[in-house]
């Protein structure tokens, strides 16, 4: 059987970087991250007259289950609404996407809603989100002749920017904090040949070595700034509404750190809608964790401002205190009529616990949409009939001590309320059968 050829389906769009803020634009071969004229952030623009007239959802369902690259990305199968004009000998995919979501019924019922889907980004090649950015970012790269990349990162980023610039033979360059690094994410960057540099500083001071540094080598920077970034995640978006059937959920909830994610979710549903491919928006929540809340003190506060704060949390993938993407976000829930809520470390930890027990599994900062909904169905804010979509966005494994140490009872100020004992016993047949049957006995009772 012939494959069918999708490379030449949409005509040259001629997509640019606009400022979401004062509106000036750039050609896309120009290295950029912020606005020369305002500073404010780019947007990727697509012509979204242009593809209106060209697709629909039937020219996406037809990439469905392809072996063809690069559309049997989860990512790149969407490449008209992602960055139509690159050239194909650029892409730099793994491929990535395709992850799988989930209806939870058990985990619905604790929530209190009828309807919960989880969609697990865990999936990823690196096991995160991450990698959709990381595709279309060090694609970006390639495509502008940049031969270095580099980014500050709380784990995730790092492990998806040292796998891409090796799979592209490029030089990866990553900024860690020098404590509090989950040990799974760290030795990803180590073992994909990243130069790793522990710094002493946090997350938002590294984000401001990182692009000093950069922009003065010449390195390319692959943090969420990058406009490129944020296109790829938005397929986390596009991928679930056609696992839906290009049904439209009630709601979208997601984990907030840097807030690319939400971002990016808000700018393709903004899109979707705008193209024809769905009806309505859903709603998005966004879950921050107490000890990194500067999203939810500034929603508390009507978006006056955003007040920087010194971030802390057992959830390591979001504790960020200054996210970048500050803007794009309120954007994105001003378009969905978007909520933002906070979860404590604690809460954190049980909707975790409960998440792994389904054989799911997620790192600590995806149970923030667990933790987050239940908040939300409490307070009436999300209704038990309507359906839930919640963002899981990384591995079980990323950060498996927090695990360990929550089913020991060793995390400081956290109760194990979901616990899973490790038992341990001599080589006695008469003490493990002890061991089962009391197991056995209080899983019946």
């Amino acid at each position: 059987m012939c494959l069918v050829n999708f490379s030449k389906t949409v005509e040259k769009m001629n997509s640019v970087l606009q400022c979401m803020d004062c509106a000036q634009q750039y050609p896309m071969t120009q290295v950029l991250y912020n606005c020369e004229k305002c500073g404010g952030l780019l947007d990727v623009q697509h012509d979204l007259t242009g593809l209106r007239k060209t697709i629909d959802r039937a020219f996406f369902d037809r990439r469905l289950g392809t072996l063809q690259a690069p559309y049997n990305s989860g990512v790149w199968r969407y490449k008209e609404l992602i960055y139509p004009d690159v050239d194909p000998q650029h892409i730099v995919s793994r491929p990535e996407g395709n992850t799988n979501l989930y209806r939870a019924p058990r985990l619905a019922k604790w929530a209190g809603v009828e309807n919960l889907y989880l969609k697990h980004e865990g999936e990823n090649p690196t096991g995160s989100f991450k990698d959709r950015g990381m595709t279309t970012g060090v694609t970006q790269a390639r495509a502008l002749g940049m031969t270095r990349a580099a980014c500050a990162s709380t784990g995730n980023t790092s492990a998806s920017l040292a796998a891409y610039t090796a799979w592209a033979d490029m030089e990866g360059v990553v900024f860690f904090q020098n404590k509090q690094v989950a040990m799974g994410k760290l030795s990803q960057a180590i073992a994909y040949g990243a130069t790793a540099i522990q710094i002493n500083a946090d997350f938002d001071r590294n984000l401001e070595l990182v692009r000093e540094i950069s922009l003065s080598l010449g390195i390319y920077i692959l943090n969420s700034v990058n406009p490129f970034r944020l296109e790829g995640q938005k397929s986390i978006m596009i991928e679930t509404i056609q696992q839906l059937d290009w049904q439209v959920p009630d709601w979208i909830v997601c984990p907030g750190g840097n807030l690319g994610n939400s971002s990016a979710f808000g700018k393709a549903l903004y899109e979707l809608c705008e193209l024809g491919l769905i009806e309505r928006m859903p709603r998005l929540a966004i879950i921050q964790a107490e000890g990194a809340n500067p999203l939810y003190r500034s929603y508390a506060n009507r978006f006056a401002g955003l007040e920087a704060m010194s971030a802390e949390t057992i959830a390591t993938a979001i504790k960020i205190g200054n996210p970048v993407n500050y803007a794009k976000a309120v954007r994105a829930l001003r378009w969905t009529d978007g909520v933002v809520e906070q979860v404590s470390d604690q809460e954190i930890m049980d909707a975790k616990a409960l998440i792994d027990r389904q054989g799911i599994g997620c790192e600590p900062a995806s149970a923030c949409s667990l933790a987050g909904l239940r908040k939300l169905v409490d307070q009436g804010v999300v209704k038990p009939h309507e359906t839930v979509v919640g963002i899981l966005t990384g591995h079980l494994l990323k950060d498996p001590d927090a695990t360990i140490n929550y089913h020991n009872h060793t995390l400081p100020g956290i109760e194990a309320r979901y616990p899973n004992w490790l038992h341990r016993a001599e080589a006695s047949v008469a003490e493990i059968t002890q061991i089962l049957q009391s197991v056995h006995s209080r899983s019946n009772s």
